[in-house]
């Protein structure tokens, strides 16, 4: 059986990812800094293991054949990002193992694409966005070096699942109990979200597929690219209520983020809430097949039961 360590278990993520490897049928080992799991993994193996430790990463990913990269620093602290992808790198070594990674957009800086693609150029125009070039530069030196195998799978904003900390449960449905849609940005824009079940049965189907794969891959996950409007509208057939729309009060953070961090660095990326951008692939279908794609109705329901905003039909109906 294909051992898969997930590290950043505990995060929206990792979760979402290491309940799709168990579906599966592989042997999965989640990695947290506390080593404890959710219930919803019932059926890995729970290990401790810190991505800034890089002799415990290798530790805790002993005999494993791939490597989920599931870290993700918070917002005002992505200085850590690198020397957490070079300790991956080195647990990737030492095992042998391939290396899962997810993507982002912020490699393209603004004004971002309208359609971003594989051979889409990077242009970082923010201290995030020089991060990520900076660490999908270190894969791919591994890589062609022949000393770490990296899959990366880019995807949009996250929704879905029962983490936390993603635009949609932080702003856009923070207020729908109380009958308020928060759009971050203009309402008819169009922007790039990844429904998280989905995209990790695309993970899934990226590792069933490797004999179609090069030693560095990056690959783009269509997601769902819609507007405010769109959501909102898939919003109130769950609620079987008419929102209120408001707006994300942006002034407010730009005038308070001298003083407080996350506003800041919440503002030095706010061009993503204000450009139109959608992500395509020339590839993916053809390596994995159908790519998964949850009906906007349907994954806007079930990522609303699960952070436990009522909708009218609940999971069921909505799965």
């Amino acid at each position: 059986m294909t051992k898969i360590a997930i590290l950043g278990a505990n995060g929206r993520l990792g979760r979402v990812v290491a309940k799709a490897f168990i579906d599966a049928g592989y042997d999965v080992r989640a990695i947290t800094r506390s080593g404890k799991i959710p219930a919803e993994l019932t059926g890995a193996t729970a290990v401790a293991g810190d991505g800034l430790d890089r002799e415990a990463l290798i530790r805790a990913t002993e005999g494993v054949d791939i490597i989920f990269n599931g870290l993700n620093p918070i917002y005002t602290d992505w200085g850590k990002c690198l020397p957490m992808a070079e300790n991956v790198m080195a647990a990737c070594r030492a095992n042998h193992a391939l290396h899962l990674a997810p993507g982002n957009v912020y490699n393209y800086g603004s004004p971002m694409p309208a359609v971003i693609t594989e051979d889409t150029p990077f242009h970082p125009t923010t201290e995030k966005g020089r991060i990520r070039v900076a660490m999908e530069g270190l894969f791919r030196r591994e890589a062609e070096a022949g000393r770490v195998r990296t899959i990366l799978l880019r995807a949009g904003d996250f929704f879905g699942g029962t983490g936390t900390g993603s635009w949609f449960d932080l702003m856009v449905a923070a207020k729908m109990n109380k009958g308020v849609y928060t759009a971050p940005g203009p309402a008819d824009l169009v922007h790039e979200w990844a429904y998280l079940p989905d995209l990790a049965k695309a993970f899934v189907g990226l590792t069933e597929n490797l004999d179609k794969l090069g030693a560095y891959e990056a690959l783009n996950f269509p997601g769902h690219a819609v507007t405010d409007l769109e959501i909102k509208a898939a919003a109130e057939q769950a609620l079987g209520r008419t929102l209120k729309l408001t707006s994300m009060p942006w002034w407010v953070l730009r005038a308070g983020s001298p003083f407080v961090a996350m506003w800041r660095e919440l503002v030095s990326m706010s061009y993503l809430r204000f450009e139109p951008h959608q992500l395509a692939s020339a590839r993916l279908e053809g390596i994995i097949g159908t790519i998964p794609h949850t009906r906007l109705d349907r994954a806007v329901a079930k990522a609303l039961d699960d952070i436990g905003v009522a909708t009218i039909d609940g999971v069921s109906e909505a799965a």
